[in-house]
């Protein structure tokens, strides 16, 4: 009997846990862009940014969980393109997540209205193998989240990559983080 009201304990224990994680707050990343992240991320710093995201359009802001596990970005970058163009410019960012990754299978890619704003939308999970000869390296299985959206001639790219070993604990925070993105 008392091993039993232990392990319910435990159970209560954890799911406390879980919900506790989705507890979110505003966070604003520049003038326009704002998001609801967990409460616990905190902002990346510049080295860790630049060691984690070495790409020529450096990310307007990183945050990441406390044990440096998930990580949660914004970019924003020129584009000749309107918002009116993301359904057709959907298959141009599909074969850039398909090149990036050795493997990606699909969630869910549409264009969806995001606080009355249209995002082009990848929901998925994705394996990155190390492809170099002889490599003993395991494939790294990631959840992720990338949101596409273009105001005044700037795209903004926001992603959310979760361990895929988390993604059922994560999976309903992570949509609610970008359902949030607020763009003024």
């Amino acid at each position: 009997m008392n091993m039993r009201y232990l392990a319910f304990l435990a159970i209560i224990l954890i799911a406390g846990a879980t919900f506790a994680q989705s507890k979110l707050k505003k966070t604003q990343i520049s003038k326009e862009v704002s998001v609801l992240l967990p409460q616990d991320f905190m902002p990346m710093p510049d080295d860790g940014i630049a060691r984690k995201y070495p790409a020529a359009t450096r990310p307007l802001a990183v945050f990441t969980s406390p044990n440096g596990q998930i990580d949660f970005s914004v970019t924003q970058k020129p584009s000749q393109f309107k918002a009116e163009d993301l359904k057709m410019l959907r298959e141009f960012y599909k074969a850039n997540l398909l090149e990036t990754f050795t493997k990606v299978d699909f969630i869910r890619q549409e264009v969806s209205q995001v606080k009355g704003r249209d995002f082009l939308v990848f929901e998925f999970v994705s394996t990155l193998a190390d492809e170099r000869g002889g490599s003993m390296l395991a494939p790294v299985q990631k959840y992720s989240l990338v949101q596409y959206t273009i105001k005044d001639n700037q795209l903004y790219i926001f992603t959310l990559h979760v361990p895929f070993s988390m993604k059922n604990d994560w999976q309903e925070t992570a949509r609610q983080v970008m359902g949030s993105v607020q763009i003024k």
